[in-house]
């Protein structure tokens, strides 16, 4: 059975900085690429990163140069760093076991994430 639990969201200043976790259970980890989606109320979900098992890695343009993702193979976990952080940037946060450029079938319950202005 695969599950993926993510953790680290919560609330924020404009400005300040929060590291997102994804632990997955079963095989999944090991053969797919890893992402983190969002969706902010009234706003489709959207790849905010992804990376592959070999490192390869995919920004939305709005994050790139502000968000790192990273994967630890040995824990089966994923992790996004996210620094300069934007109200805009509030949604809930979504792991997902996919493609390095879309997202597969497998996703997390969802972490919340305010940044306030």
């Amino acid at each position: 059975q695969v599950q993926l639990v993510e953790s680290g969201g919560g609330l924020v200043q404009a400005g300040g900085s929060l590291r997102l976790s994804c632990a997955a259970s079963g095989n999944i980890f090991r053969t797919n690429a890893m992402g983190w989606y969002r969706q902010a109320p009234g706003k489709q979900r959207e790849l905010v990163a992804a990376i592959t098992r070999g490192g390869s890695t995919n920004y939305a343009d709005s994050v790139k140069g502000r968000f790192t993702i990273s994967r630890d193979n040995a824990r089966n976990t994923v992790y996004l760093q996210m620094n300069s952080l934007k109200p805009e940037d509030t949604a809930v946060y979504y792991c997902n076991a996919g493609l390095l450029y879309g997202p597969g079938g497998y996703w997390g319950q969802g972490t919340q994430v305010t940044v306030s202005s």
